[in-house]
């Protein structure tokens, strides 16, 4: 899950790696907002070079992730856990290192708050959608979106079922059998890269996406699949269902659903959708 935080009005790119409960911190973003320098990079490439002549294997295991530029692409960018983020302070002379140490335990406190009162996740997720522009109406949808899903990776790792690439290939399934397109088709159909696609679905792509995963729950629930293939069969009829109802909508108003809308056009103002050929 990736997001942006501010400290003191700087935003700082993260990502919350759910099977390490971690969260990693952009480190240009960490040195911008700690320095203010017009050129993060630099300074980045600078203190690198000194960490290693002083011996520091910091920078060695520091990772990379894509994360979003300004520009709106997505760009392998270094990034470093609490724990690297607070020893790189210690490198960087600046008087906003004790105000940031602050802000990264606040970080830290939310997500355990998060943990403990998940309401208090789906509230700054309704903050963080209205920072960008969407209506109450379409992060309403999104937000039962996000529960359903839970509800069944829930359900999927009672039945065994492996986070990472098992979750991708159901996921895959069930998108395929309701829209006609893989996650891979249908990202490209939206002109998307690394973006989530779920928040770039209109009102009735959500819907039927959530018919299909709680369909996919509900069948798991009563057949209690105990191999990978067997919840994949599962996917598959859930994903079925809705893609029924999807072809019925269609057939009665003349209109595709699976749109090449994204997140800016429904921000901006959704345009008509063209009538089936």
């Amino acid at each position: 899950m990736s997001d942006i935080k501010l400290f003191e009005s700087k935003k700082v790119r993260t990502h919350w790696d759910e099977e390490k409960e971690v969260w990693l911190f952009s480190v240009i973003d960490v040195i911008e907002a700690l320095t203010g320098s017009d050129r993060p990079r630099k300074y980045w490439n600078d203190l690198k070079t000194k960490l290693r002549q002083e011996g520091s294997e910091l920078s060695e295991n520091i990772g990379q992730l894509k994360m979003e530029s300004s520009d709106g692409k997505f760009y392998n960018t270094d990034v470093a856990d609490t724990a690297q983020i607070l020893r790189l302070i210690q490198s960087i002379p600046s008087p906003k290192a004790e105000p940031f140490k602050q802000w990264l335990a606040q970080v830290g406190y939310e997500r355990i708050e998060e943990t403990e009162d998940p309401e208090l996740s789906f509230d700054r997720a309704m903050e963080t959608y209205l920072a960008k522009g969407y209506t109450k109406e379409w992060i309403n949808q999104r937000l039962k979106s996000i529960e359903v899903r839970k509800e069944l990776t829930d359900e999927w790792e009672k039945r065994g079922v492996k986070r990472g690439m098992d979750f991708a290939v159901l996921t895959d399934i069930i998108t395929k059998a309701w829209s006609g397109k893989s996650v891979k088709q249908y990202k490209k159909h939206k002109d998307l890269k690394k973006e989530n696609l779920r928040d770039h679905m209109t009102n009735l792509e959500l819907v039927l996406n959530m018919l299909a995963e709680a369909t996919t729950t509900e069948i798991s629930k009563e057949n209690r699949p105990t191999t990978l293939d067997k919840s994949k069969v599962i996917a598959k009829q859930g994903g079925t269902i809705a893609g029924n109802a999807r072809r019925q909508i269609e057939a009665k108003t003349g209109k595709k659903i699976v749109s090449k809308l994204n997140a800016k056009n429904i921000v901006e103002g959704t345009p008509k959708r063209k009538k089936l050929k």
